[in-house]
């Protein structure tokens, strides 16, 4: 092993607000401090209830992917265990989700920066 993964990053626009969706979507603390890095208007983290860390970054010249178009890519996604798609469904659109697309058993949204993720149904 070389190392622990610290956290994820996003870049974005606004990083509390789309460090106040994702803790709507999972759940867990926005902006607790943490000797690891500083917060102000360009950092928001987000510690989930399961351990992980997501950090959002202000990025002034963001482009959010679109996904599926190759020429502006994802870049990275989350998927997301849910026990009920439709109501998972309601909630994200609730909190500022876009639906992209629905598959069997799983359905891919953009957050309100843009980054792709996926509500995938628990087996």
């Amino acid at each position: 092993m070389i190392g622990t993964l610290q956290c994820i990053v996003l870049d974005c626009h606004y990083p509390a607000a789309l460090a106040r969706f994702y803790a709507a979507l999972l759940g867990g603390e926005v902006d607790r401090p943490d000797p690891r890095w500083s917060l102000d208007e360009s950092w928001s983290t987000l510690h989930t209830e399961g351990g992980a860390v997501l950090a959002f970054q202000r990025a002034e010249d963001f482009h959010p992917p679109q996904w599926p178009d190759p020429a502006h890519p994802q870049q990275v996604h989350l998927d997301i265990d849910v026990p009920d798609l439709d109501a998972a469904e309601r909630e994200v659109v609730a909190h500022g989700a876009t639906p992209l697309r629905e598959y069997d058993g799983w359905r891919v949204y953009a957050d309100p920066a843009g980054h792709p993720f996926c509500l995938i149904r628990a087996s």
